[in-house]
């Protein structure tokens, strides 16, 4: 016969590896479901939002069902609850990609319905996750005194093992077999959890629960009895909601601002994620001998929850001082105001030891001690409610559930409110602020009435103190890119932070960012005017064109040159980015920003290019991506096999699938797609239809004085580069068979995103 103390470190390791898969998935179908919602922030939100809410519905349905069911038959629930999102891994594949995307998504009229549809699904697997705390809760809990103890270390192992599922599931699993068999080997977790969980069922004799009220359940020694808390369970509810919002809000901008300043590719998030885990669950672990001890956890739950969003503020106020002003951090400046990033996954080598120390020691710094402190409270919070055995499931269902509500909320008020209205630093003095939720009933309880007022007057103080200490949007943004605040043009909504930053001490030479990676440059003439240039002097009659992407405006504008073109539809993901734009041709005009802005062929929209192209219903005479990094988040659904069959299919008859070209594999992928193909460094060309090259008609095109006269307004002189061009086109054979899988990018695979080993 087991004893209770091996049955519950036997849940404590399958609640770990069910937290792991949870987080895999998550990272998982987020992939999945942009390609059908895109990328936009409403779609992120919608996303993150269905997650949580059914994470909330099952915590409610887990807590009643806790309180109503004899443990051996809670043991069942878990394991049918693991089973079932086993089983919905294994078929999200073919919902998302076979049936939503593939199926669905060209012919739906309405693409936000069928986004929210496929959001909606989440609830399914996530209401199965969300039964399982409170359920495990009941069957290993047998005395309320025990109860936050043992509850924080569900949660705390849990959460850890979300930790690992977001860091070790992308920088080995998913980094090493993709995103589809990474499915594969989260259901084989839940399998092996629900399996087990019988196992545990037939082997193992339940433990007695005293009944309903019993007080031998109820009783708590005089050592140990928390002292009574004067705030109601609804009271409890309210402020664990105001939690929840806080600590999502918290984590927004937390990823905003690292995620810029580490230059973010395919592993930032999970990083960064991980690091926010790893503090909530090593703190809820910590936090139970604490509570404990602990005669009034209410006080104690109080004031860890306040310090949480005042050492959020004065931690950004203290980086932008330490970047600005130590010496010893140049390093890091420098990094910042670079363009690109590091392509750190999990090989220490490709990191020198001040690169390792900014990766890891940043996130440590700022996210770490606040998460410490969410996980050490949570013991203090059961431990401050948790009074009736009978009522435990119920408690713990509803307070969990109250708090993802409260997630939500943050998620959706701050992503697309907050940012856009009050932008990263406005929204975290907000949250500083909303300390006082906390420190102030912290204050009005205390044992010393008439100290109440002067307790009351300070805590609002320093609540309005961390407010006042974080820094203005423009000392911020120009230290996260290491600069000056003379020195930088900014702009933030929800969709993120666009960059302008002037360089050699003048705005006539300036430096496009976008999220924190240096995307081009002004004055036009590099690596983006080729872009733009060759596809329309190549094609006979470019009418309409498509572009996805902004940034300085140099392949948008390098794209206009012919009089024949009537339409430019250029879709840009970050609203803000010509905001800019127009900012700095207003600071120093430049010839071919103000033909850019004033081109009215241009037809500027805001949203997920990609989306764009598959439910626009167009063909277009050239369709391309402006340059974008290969190994930059998110990239990989630009350069996959499924994205340049997308544009083969939106081609009028003769038209152009334009690339930039910088590994082998967007190559190999490209000429896996296309019959016709060209390579003119730095891009490759594609068509349905042989591509007719006829250098006298490419020499007559660019030669008109339309054409130089275009060019000539962005001081480009374009007679040597396009001797250079022709001089290098040469036309590409179709392989003889398929390349290797290892030598192609897919949407499940993106390998160069992902820094994948051949």
């Amino acid at each position: 016969m087991k004893s209770s103390r091996t049955l519950s470190v036997a849940l404590l390791l399958l609640f770990f590896a069910s937290g792991f898969a949870a987080l895999l998935y998550q990272v998982v179908w987020q992939r999945m479901l942009t390609l059908i919602t895109g990328l936009d922030l409403q779609a992120t939100t919608m996303i993150v939002a269905a997650f949580m809410l059914g994470m909330g519905f099952g915590n409610l349905a887990g807590g009643h069902l806790a309180d109503r069911l004899q443990p051996r038959r809670l043991l069942i629930v878990f394991a049918v609850a693991e089973l079932g999102v086993a089983m919905f891994a294994l078929a999200s594949k073919a919902l998302y990609i076979d049936w939503f995307y593939w199926s669905l998504t060209p012919r739906v009229e309405s693409p936000g319905l069928l986004a929210i549809t496929a959001c909606l699904t989440l609830l399914v697997p996530t209401f199965c996750m969300g039964l399982t705390l409170p359920v495990l809760a009941k069957v290993v809990t047998h005395q309320v005194e025990a109860a936050a103890g043992r509850i924080a270390g569900l949660y705390g192992w849990n959460t850890l093992g979300a930790a690992a599922g977001a860091w070790l599931g992308s920088a080995y699993l998913i980094r090493g077999f993709g995103y589809e068999q990474s499915l594969w080997c989260g259901a084989a977790l839940n399998l092996a959890a629900g399996l087990t969980a019988l196992a545990l069922l037939r082997s193992t004799e339940p433990v007695a629960v005293p009944a309903a009220g019993n007080p031998a359940a109820n009783a708590a020694s005089a050592d140990t009895a928390p002292a009574p808390t004067a705030l109601t369970f609804r009271t409890w509810l309210l402020l664990y909601f105001v939690s929840g919002f806080v600590a999502l809000g918290l984590e927004i901008v937390w990823f905003r601002l690292l995620g810029m300043m580490l230059k973010s590719t395919a592993f930032t998030f999970p990083l960064l994620l991980a690091f926010y885990l790893l503090g909530v669950g090593a703190g809820s672990l910590f936090g139970r001998p604490l509570a404990r001890s602990s005669r009034d956890p209410m006080r104690g739950f109080l004031r860890m929850q306040a310090w949480i969003p005042l050492y959020a503020a004065a931690s950004v106020f203290a980086m932008t001082v330490a970047i600005d002003h130590v010496a010893l951090l140049k390093p890091a400046r420098d990094y910042l105001a670079g363009s690109d990033g590091v392509r750190f996954v999990f090989d220490f080598g490709v990191l020198d030891s001040n690169q390792a120390l900014f990766y890891l020691g940043l996130p440590a710094l700022l996210v770490l001690p606040p998460t410490v402190l969410m996980g050490m409270s949570f013991p203090f919070l059961q431990r401050a409610v948790q009074s009736d055995i009978s009522r435990l499931g119920r408690r713990v269902g509803w307070l969990q559930a109250t708090n993802i509500l409260g997630c939500t909320v943050g998620v959706v008020l701050v992503g697309l409110v907050m940012l856009d209205r009050l932008g990263t630093p406005g929204t975290l003095a907000v949250m500083a602020v909303l300390s006082v939720a906390f420190s102030g009933p912290s204050a009005w309880n205390a044992r010393e009435a008439a100290r109440r007022p002067l307790r009351l007057a300070m805590a609002l103080a320093l609540a309005l103190a961390g407010a006042w200490i974080v820094p203005a949007a423009d000392r911020l943004w120009a230290s996260v890119h290491g600069a000056t605040p003379e020195k930088i043009i900014h702009a933030e909504d929800g969709s993120g932070v666009a960059v302008v930053r002037s360089d050699e001490g003048e705005w006539k030479r300036s430096t496009v960012f976008a999220n924190g990676l240096g995307q081009s440059w002004i004055p036009f003439g590099w690596v983006h005017t080729w872009l733009g240039l060759m596809p329309v002097l190549l094609h006979p009659e470019p009418k309409t064109i498509a572009v996805i992407g902004l940034g300085s405006g140099d392949t948008v504008f390098s794209l206009g040159g012919r009089p024949e073109t009537t339409a430019i539809h250029c879709i840009e993901i970050m609203g803000k980015q010509v905001e800019t734009l127009r900012t700095l041709n207003a600071r120093a005009p430049y010839g071919g920003l103000r033909s850019l802005l004033d081109d009215k062929r241009i037809i500027q929209v805001h949203g997920d290019g990609r989306r764009y192209v598959m439910q626009g219903r167009r063909q277009f005479d050239i369709i391309e991506a402006d340059a974008l990094r290969p190994h930059s988040a998110y990239a990989g659904s630009l350069y996959s096999r499924e994205y340049f069959e997308l544009l083969r299919r939106n081609l009028a008859r003769g038209g152009f699938a334009v690339t930039w070209s910088p590994t082998e594999r967007i190559q190999q992928t490209f000429l896996s797609v296309f019959p016709h193909v060209v390579h003119v460094p730095p891009m490759y060309i594609g068509s349905n239809e042989p591509i007719v090259f006829d250098p006298d008609a490419v020499r007559t095109r660019a030669a008109s004085d339309a054409v130089r006269s275009y060019y000539a307004r962005a001081g480009i002189d374009i007679g040597p580069m396009v001797e250079e061009l022709l001089e290098n086109f040469r036309h590409v054979p179709r392989p003889d068979g398929p390349p290797p899988d290892s030598l192609l990018n897919t949407d499940l695979f993106p390998r160069d995103e992902l820094s994948a080993q051949r």
